[in-house]
């Protein structure tokens, strides 16, 4: 059975072209000299990503592989313009991050419910010789054509907007903690791997605050390597806020369980290292309060850690006090996260440039870019027509 779970799809994209502007010549039986009144081209449409809150998952572009916007209509007589191409608008999950599938350049980021980005923009319609009428040349027999289409294959991968991620070996307890406490329904059951795809659930906190977390499939030794399932979904934790490690109490060496987890995730991403960290021992109903203390001493000291059970209910109350409270100092929000990953990703592709310029044999320095520049560096620069389409 085919899971309704689609993180990551490839599609083809490409927007309209311009129309082309007309040439025509005013021709009636009382105006001996019309000259010129030929209409411009309407412009092709747009491709736009819009982030939309209804969607969690890629499912609904799966079997939608090619996306075109329409064609814009030619200029007519009587300097009529053209019809604009009709835009196309690819409703996406929020967090999902588009890349070039040629190049695997980063093109944008859809983080936010009802946020609207231009993926590819439509080609402008030519202008009608009406606007080539000069003193010296009255009768313009030509015009522009319009700017051609855009076409582009993009990778679309969704990324799971949490606060919490929950990260630890298959049977570690993490869809048992979800479900105990959010309203979501994780399939839960006594072998590994029982959780094939991410979940979400909103916990609930005291004055009516709430946060959410996310459950991923578990994790083995060597899933950044592409063993097992984790590989494919450690990505889902990039954008949470704090990663909670959970590592049973019935396993022979919990601290060294936590480490393998740990190198799991800086050898996927080492900037996953800056996120804060919980340990949560699972299964603690099975150890009594000396062995609880007794373990105690052997985990790090600098990680704040607390036993919990999910099915006995044990110190649930607590653990959402540790989040929450490690949350809200959290310094580096989701908002935070998302625009430095851009600002990374951009001052890549400059690196890259920079070094072709220097191939080239020049040396025009470029300047990398900011937070304060991120709102200005979507901004298209303006078409220069060199030809000129020529009629008779």
């Amino acid at each position: 059975m085919e899971s309704n779970f689609v993180d990551y799809v490839k599609i083809c994209c490409r927007s309209g072209k311009g129309g082309r502007g007309s040439a025509h010549m005013h021709r009636a039986k009382y105006v001996p000299n019309g000259g010129p009144d030929g209409g411009d081209g309407g412009r092709g449409g747009h491709i736009y990503l819009r982030g939309n809150h209804n969607y969690w998952t890629l499912l609904h572009l799966r079997y939608e592989r090619h996306v075109f916007a329409g064609h814009g209509g030619n200029g007519g007589q009587s300097r009529s313009t053209g019809r604009d191409g009709e835009d196309r608008y690819i409703d996406v999950p929020c967090g999902t991050v588009v890349y070039d599938a040629e190049t695997g350049e980063y093109l944008c980021d859809v983080s936010q419910d009802g946020q609207v980005v231009m993926l590819l923009k439509g080609g402008r319609g030519g202008l009608g010789n009406w606007n080539f009428r000069t003193s010296t040349n009255q009768a313009p027999r030509y015009a522009q054509p319009g700017e051609p289409m855009q076409e582009r294959i993009v990778i679309l991968e969704l990324k799971l907007l949490a606060d919490v991620g929950l990260v630890g070996f298959p049977n570690a307890g993490k869809s048992t903690l979800l479900a105990s406490l959010s309203s979501a329904r994780p399939k839960i059951a006594n072998y590994p791997f029982t959780t094939m795809e991410p979940s979400l659930g909103i916990v609930s906190y005291r004055d009516g605050q709430s946060f959410v977390m996310a459950d991923i499939p578990g994790i083995i030794e060597g899933a950044s390597e592409g063993r097992g399932l984790g590989l494919r979904f450690l990505r889902h934790i990039e954008r949470n806020s704090l990663l909670l490690f959970m590592v049973p109490g019935d396993t022979d060496d919990i601290r060294r369980e936590y480490e393998i987890l740990l190198n799991e995730v800086r050898t996927f991403n080492p900037d996953m290292m800056d996120k804060q960290r919980v340990l949560a021992i699972t299964k603690s109903d099975l150890l009594d309060d000396e062995l609880v203390e007794m373990l105690s001493k052997e985990l790090p000291d600098d990680l704040p850690h607390i036993f919990i059970s999910a099915v006995a209910n044990r110190g649930l109350t607590e653990l959402k006090d540790i989040l929450w409270e490690a949350l809200n100092s959290e310094s580096n929000k989701l908002a935070a996260i998302t625009n430095e990953e851009r600002i990374v990703h951009r001052n890549k592709d400059v690196t890259h440039l920079q070094e072709e310029l220097a191939d080239m044999g020049e040396d025009e320095e470029i300047e990398f870019l900011d937070e304060d520049d991120i709102e200005d560096i979507d901004d298209l620069e303006d078409f220069e027509y060199e030809d000129i389409e020529t009629r008779d």
